[in-house]
């Protein structure tokens, strides 16, 4: 079994240009799921935005991105960024989950999602938010 912890930046409508400068600047694949291609749009001015976004180098670099939607809330000194955590296996997420979950926020229950086969989001108890999921292969483009 394999964890990796990435940094999820958030932004509000500049992700996919921060994902391209990052890749300017590290070198990498940049792979940019939209809220319409994950089937996900709830205002069809952020269907282009990005849903899921990451960068990743072969040297190692990987940063993940993604616009919060305008329903929900965000200020770049309170949720400017996520811990994101990837397994292998279903097995290994919940697990993880089930610890990190202790005195927990839950704002997005572990479960299949149409983008991962398990995916959940909680705020710890040290105020820290956490995705954590399974991990799934994407294209670049």
């Amino acid at each position: 079994m394999t964890v990796s912890v990435t940094n999820h930046l958030n932004f509000r409508g500049d992700a996919r240009a921060a994902l391209e400068f990052y890749q300017s600047v590290f070198g990498g694949d940049i792979t940019i799921v939209t809220y319409k291609d994950a089937h996900s749009v709830q205002d069809p001015s952020e269907a282009n935005q990005v849903m899921w976004g990451q960068v990743a180098a072969k040297n190692g670099f990987r940063v993940m991105a993604y616009d919060v939607p305008s329903r929900m809330p965000w200020d770049e000194g309170k949720n400017a960024f996520f811990v994101s955590v990837r397994g292998d296996s279903d097995k290994e997420i919940t697990a993880l989950w089930e610890k990190l979950s202790v005195g927990a926020t839950v704002a997005q229950p572990l479960a299949p999602s149409g983008w991962a086969p398990l995916y959940g989001m909680l705020k710890d108890r040290f105020g820290i938010t956490w995705v954590l999921d399974v991990a799934t292969e994407y294209k670049a483009h």
